[in-house]
């Protein structure tokens, strides 16, 4: 009711604005519109004029007389009637705009004898060779159309007009991902232009189930946003939930499927990430043949999976490509760099403050004996090398490709030689803070590899106050922390807790495919049937003289 009556006194305070500076929306004077701020409600408000003069000086005004906003205005049939098509520069195949539009109107137009419904009617019937054509009825729709890259068709004397799908703009064509590299499997990726990321996914499932669902968020960019799932698949509380979510998204532009993420996030101020974001369309397919959700973004490679549990950020699209033991071996080494990535300099701060009884005799005398010069503690010496690591880690990946990679391979093989040479830092240091580095890489999903280098820190502080106790301490608040999160409502350690049998065959390891028959509980609760029994093979019967049956 507080929204509706603000939104009315708004109206009537622009409306009071516009008169008392001898301003109108009427068809006589549209020249103030360009020095002002237009809102779709003013545009709504303006209806398509059956004259075609008076049309074209309103879009020149609200265009603000922009040179990329080109209205040809001609004649049909060589004089028959008068039009204009209304497109911006750059944004329409030239090809399909002159072939397909102005030559058939232009030239080869000619009415029905009799004349069957009205003008626009008979044109749009015979004179137009376009596949995608929607009528227009107010201004707002003729610019929302041409921002989106299509033609107007005015003509004069009709109190409509038509919008013809041209759009012509540059795209990136797919190529492999950058941050998804795989050995094994597609080498196709997504790219900026959303009807090409929809191709590729409907190429990998082919079935009227699989439901897109379009929304434009974003009062000024007006982005196109796009909810995929499969029907029967998803539970219908899940997508009901994500729908209404970026329905309440009321912000003025979305530029990435970042800031969807984070206003969809559950816990906003939690280091881990709630969706999984990626740039495969293998992976979006195999997470919708879950049950889980998709949101595609115009303008950006990268989509959105929800929910992104902690055990959906481990999984990779090329645990399924190859043998079922390769996999297994892969899954359990990731999850062991995981805990290396987060614990070992801390462990290793810990046990040489604290704990040296912890440590053989031989390694602890080598370690005193590297440590001997290094004028700092140990905390101190790790915390300098990580940030001195992710100085570099950044810097290469800031900088141009080829430069970028030898920049960050010759800086730490120079700046870790010459802190060791210098008595800066200990040469072990130098390798706990490498094997750190290296481990971190392993993570399929970058956002999580994020997530624990900045955990990193903390727990190293924790280390130097309090020793091992501090690193559990640091852990058992990361469990507590993890179990209390949600990903659109479901808990984050989903397949860990609540506990499922079934879904331990896609946890820490990945069983054969004939194992795996059901989906996970926490996402199809109705639907869980992923494939038939019996699908283990089998050698082929033998026959008792030896041979084959």
């Amino acid at each position: 009711m507080r929204k509706r009556v603000v939104k009315k006194l708004h109206h009537l305070i622009r409306n009071y604005a516009y008169k008392a500076a001898g301003k109108n929306t009427g068809p006589d004077d549209m020249d103030w519109i360009h020095q002002a701020v237009v809102e779709k409600y003013d545009l709504e408000r303006i209806p398509i004029e059956a004259d075609l003069a008076t049309n074209i000086k309103r879009l020149k005004g609200i265009s603000g007389y922009c040179p990329d906003f080109i209205i040809r205005q001609f004649e049909i049939g060589g004089g028959i009637g008068e039009a204009a098509a209304i497109f911006l520069e750059g944004m329409v195949e030239r090809v399909l705009l002159n072939e397909n539009l102005l030559k058939p109107l232009m030239i080869h137009y000619r009415p029905f004898k009799p004349a069957r419904g009205s003008f626009l009617d008979q044109i749009l019937s015979v004179a137009l060779p376009v596949d995608v054509v929607k009528k227009c009825v107010n201004l707002h729709e003729v610019i929302d159309h041409v921002l989106e890259g299509s033609v107007v068709l005015l003509v004069d004397g009709e109190s409509e007009g038509l919008a013809l799908e041209a759009a012509g703009f540059k795209t990136r064509v797919p190529e492999e991902p950058m941050t998804e590299a795989v050995v094994r499997g597609s080498r196709e990726g997504f790219t900026e232009a959303l009807h090409t990321n929809i191709t590729l996914l409907r190429r990998r499932l082919k079935t009227p189930n699989l439901v897109l669902e379009s929304m434009v968020l974003g009062r000024i960019s007006h982005t196109q946003v796009v909810v995929g799932y499969v029907r029967g698949l998803a539970a219908p509380e899940l997508v009901a939930e994500v729908r209404e979510r970026l329905k309440r998204i009321d912000i003025d532009g979305i530029l990435e499927s970042n800031y969807l993420e984070e206003l969809l996030r559950d816990h906003p101020l939690s280091p881990f990430p709630q969706a999984i974001t990626t740039e495969r369309p293998d992976r979006v397919a195999a997470n919708l043949l879950e049950g889980r959700v998709a949101i595609l973004t115009e303008n950006t490679p990268f989509v959105l999976i929800v929910p992104g549990e902690l055990v959906a950020h481990m999984q990779s699209p090329e645990d399924f490509y190859h043998h079922f033991i390769l996999g297994v071996f892969i899954r359990l080494l990731r999850w062991c760099a995981f805990a290396v990535s987060l614990l070992l300099p801390s462990v290793y701060v810990a046990v040489t403050t604290f704990h040296q009884e912890m440590i053989p005799i031989r390694l602890l005398l080598n370690i005193v004996a590297a440590r001997e010069g290094v004028p700092f503690p140990a905390v101190v010496e790790a915390l300098v090398m990580e940030i001195a690591f992710e100085i570099l880690r950044e810097a290469g990946v800031r900088l141009p490709r080829a430069v970028g990679q030898a920049v960050s391979i010759v800086g730490a093989l120079v700046i870790g030689e010459a802190a060791v040479m210098a008595g800066v830092v200990s040469p072990l240091m130098v390798i706990v803070v490498a094997l750190t580095g290296i481990s971190s890489f392993l993570s399929p999903s970058f956002d999580l590899a994020i997530s624990i280098r900045i955990l990193r820190f903390p727990m190293m502080f924790l280390a130097g106050l309090l020793g091992l106790f501090g690193v559990a301490t640091g852990m058992l608040a990361v469990l507590i922390h993890l179990a209390g999160l949600r990903s659109v409502g479901l808990p984050y350690l989903a397949g860990l807790t609540p506990f499922h049998h079934d879904d331990w065959k896609d946890l820490f390891i990945r069983a054969p495919l004939w194992m795996m028959r059901r989906r996970p509980a926490e996402l199809s609760e109705n639907n869980r049937k992923r494939q038939a029994s019996g699908l283990k093979p089998e050698p082929p019967d033998r026959h008792p003289q030896g041979g084959t049956i």
